[in-house]
């Protein structure tokens, strides 16, 4: 009976060391053995030997991509503008026993370094350079670190940033100095238009007093090369009608044909001399070259205009009367 016992935890025993003796290491990942306390070897993938009692697997390592999440911190910028900046890391293990042995926790040590750089980085930039260039971010991000970790069998697949905002003070001063901008924009595009608006209607008031003004000068430079059908010659207390009265603007009497009796001849004369006059002032007005106060300079023409029309209708009337009609 104890033989049999004896037998029992033998083979118990056996069974025990063999199972301590054969690994098996899943694909994806590696085991890091110890022989009494010093590293003696990385096991790969598949089936393994070891030496029971002796030999132990003292870390299980993947080889598989990890994904680092790094907190999101608080970065000041070089113009003293504070940002929210988190990141995220992609690593792999390639030496797991340098991975182990080399820093006490790769993982809380990656973090660190990345946050580290970032601030690093960021504060050597402008608030916005730093929101507007992420790539560059990440491309000097990805230098600094590659180096240090590399130390411990890691490689750095890629780095990225995932957020990169204002603090919410900041935000709100953007928001604010955004507004404000685009209010600007707005009073000066609406100032733009009412001044465009406004030199438009000026010139259009300024084109129609020019066609106006044209337009009453051909009107009096037409009116002094009337010819009435009467000619008139003053002489003495003697007169004379005949079918032809030119009012010539450079003349200075009318002659007639043959003598009639007048009862004032100065009274005519002096009232045709008038009418020449007022015809003169018409045709000089006629040469203005320009008419920047179109309004004034007919004000007065308009009047000899006028004048001149009455003159000759009190000119005939009195021809009428001194010669009778024909």
């Amino acid at each position: 009976m104890d033989g049999l016992i004896v037998i029992a935890v033998f083979f118990i025993l056996v069974v025990v060391t063999i199972s301590m003796g054969v690994r098996i290491v899943p694909q994806g990942s590696k085991h890091v053995v110890q022989r009494l306390g010093k590293y003696h070897r990385t096991l790969p993938p598949g089936l393994n030997i070891i030496i029971p009692y002796i030999d132990i697997v003292a870390y299980k390592v993947t080889t598989k991509d990890i994904v680092l999440d790094i907190p999101s911190q608080e970065v000041i910028t070089r113009d003293n503008a504070v940002i929210i900046a988190n990141a995220v890391a992609y690593i792999n293990i390639i030496s797991p026993e340098k991975s182990v042995y080399g820093v006490e926790d790769y993982r809380l040590a990656i973090q660190n370094l990345v946050q580290t750089s970032l601030r690093s980085i960021v504060g050597e930039m402008d608030l916005d350079d730093a929101l507007s260039s992420r790539d560059q971010i990440k491309a000097k991000l990805k230098a600094a670190i590659s180096d240090d970790i590399s130390d411990w069998g890691i490689t750095l697949k890629t780095v990225e940033i995932q957020d990169i905002n204002p603090s919410e003070t900041m935000q709100k001063a953007m928001e604010e100095q955004a507004a404000a901008e685009r209010q600007r924009r707005a009073t000066v595009t609406r100032a733009d238009g009412e001044k465009e608006a406004a030199v438009l209607e000026a010139d259009g008031r300024l084109e129609a007093s020019k066609r106006d003004a044209q337009a009453k000068v051909v009107l009096a430079d037409g009116v002094t090369n009337v010819g009435m059908s009467y000619d008139v010659h003053i002489d003495g207390n003697n007169a004379s009608s005949s079918h032809v009265f030119d009012l010539d603007p450079d003349a200075t009497i009318v002659r007639a044909a043959s003598p009639v009796s007048v009862a004032d001849p100065d009274a005519v004369n002096k009232l045709v001399s008038e009418t020449l006059r007022r015809f003169g002032r018409i045709d000089a007005l006629a040469n203005v070259p320009d008419f920047t106060d179109p309004s004034s300079l007919l004000g007065g023409a308009l009047d000899d205009v006028t004048g001149a029309v009455e003159q000759l209708d009190s000119i005939g009337g009195l021809i009428d009367g001194l010669f009778g009609s024909d």
